[in-house]
């Protein structure tokens, strides 16, 4: 921190950004993508994880896509300017898909508010793996680095009247204050050893799917042990005419004394294939997406594809949303002179198609509750009562 900045925080004091009551926070931290058998990159984790593994993908783009298209309600007076904010899309990217993306694979995810005149004209998301949080004495974020290459951008945290400019969403890190701990990082040992029994898989597949044999020289009692002229021309001729898929099942022409012993398959190779299953099973754990809906066979826990289907909106969509809203509602209405000071995001449940069976098994309950006059059932369903409709009626 520079000087100047310790200089303005000491003539503010604790009260400008409220945290005279709060602990400090940690200044100095693990991070937020942490492997222990050797430091990876969080470029080479992605590159390993999410491009090269089809599960990983998979299980990011069932939940991002899903969020993407989640429908909101929005409660504003400006609610035309909030759903051009919310649903703006950046290079045919969602904004809602992008964060979700974010915050499961980094476990962090920053939203930054472009200004314009008096309003804010986008919600432009960061790459995480760019922005680097600055601490103040206190250890509270007080500004962001954001770093694309060699040019360096620094963006207070809050404006001069204490409004938002980058909204942090993460995901919890037990050991960090700062930065939130994603899903690649639980999952990157089941990654790796997926991606080992699939390349174990492929030099299986291009040897004519089986395991490759043993060329035996057998020349008698008298025999001479082979050259190293004869040893290597051997090879040679091994690797380019019957090796590979190409020469699967290619007859092969052995002089005198030699003779081909087939190896069978180990069972650490049968094995193999059940491995594949039980990383793709343990991935799929770690980003909260059920096995079922990725074609794993084995493990299913579920009654059928609708029961899972359900049961991703309700533990991993649902949560995960309500995160992303509640943090841009928070971001949007703070400060002393809020951008929108009666701005609500949530999710509409009646919209969301996988969970009508627990909306139709409410409205029966409610319906069926004798107790409750008409406008408690309707109010408790989110609709509006006879009153308000009678309130509108006298207004207009």
């Amino acid at each position: 921190m520079r000087w100047i900045d310790r200089l303005s925080l000491a003539f503010k004091g604790a009260e400008q950004n409220g945290t005279e009551n709060r602990p400090p926070l940690g200044r100095f931290f693990n991070g937020y993508l942490d492997y222990k058998d050797d430091d990876i990159s969080y470029e080479n984790a992605l590159r390993e994880g999410y491009e090269n593994n089809a599960i990983v993908q998979r299980c990011v783009r069932i939940v991002s896509d899903a969020s993407g298209n989640t429908p909101i309600i929005i409660g504003s007076n400006k609610k035309d300017e909030i759903t051009d904010l919310v649903y703006n899309n950046h290079h045919g990217q969602s904004l809602l898909e992008t964060i979700a993306s974010h915050i499961m694979l980094h476990g962090n995810a920053y939203v930054q508010l472009v200004m314009g005149e008096d309003t804010p004209t986008a919600l432009y998301p960061l790459r995480p793996d760019r922005v680097r949080i600055i601490a103040d004495n206190r250890g509270w974020p007080m500004r962001y680095e954001y770093r694309v290459g060699e040019q360096i951008e620094y963006i207070d945290a809050h404006d001069a009247l204490g409004r938002m400019q980058i909204i942090h969403i993460k995901s919890f890190h037990p050991s960090d204050d700062h930065y939130g701990l994603g899903c690649l990082c639980a999952a990157a040992q089941s990654i790796r050893v997926h991606n080992a029994a699939t390349r174990w898989n492929k030099s299986i597949l291009e040897n004519a799917a089986r395991p490759s044999g043993a060329l035996v020289y057998d020349g008698g009692d008298n025999a001479v042990p082979l050259s190293d002229v004869q040893f290597d021309r051997l090879r040679s001729e091994m690797e380019s005419s019957f090796s590979g898929s190409n020469n699967a099942g290619r007859p092969m022409l052995l002089e005198g004394g030699l003779k081909w012993q087939a190896m069978s398959l180990s069972p650490a190779d049968m094995d193999f294939v059940e491995l594949k299953a039980t990383t793709a099973r343990d991935i799929a754990l770690a980003f909260g997406v059920p096995p079922m809906l990725l074609g794993i066979p084995g493990d299913n826990s579920y009654a059928n594809y609708r029961e899972a289907n359900r049961a991703l909106w309700r533990l991993t969509i649902l949560p995960l949303m309500g995160k992303i809203l509640s943090a841009l509602e928070h971001g949007l209405s703070s400060g002393a002179l809020p951008w929108f000071d009666d701005i609500s995001l949530f999710v509409d449940l009646d919209q969301v198609s996988a969970l009508s069976e627990d909306r139709e098994r409410l409205w029966s309950q409610i319906s069926s509750a004798n107790f409750l006059s008409d406008d408690e059932k309707r109010a408790m369903l989110r609709l509006e009562t006879q009153r308000d409709n009678e309130g509108n009626d006298d207004e207009a």
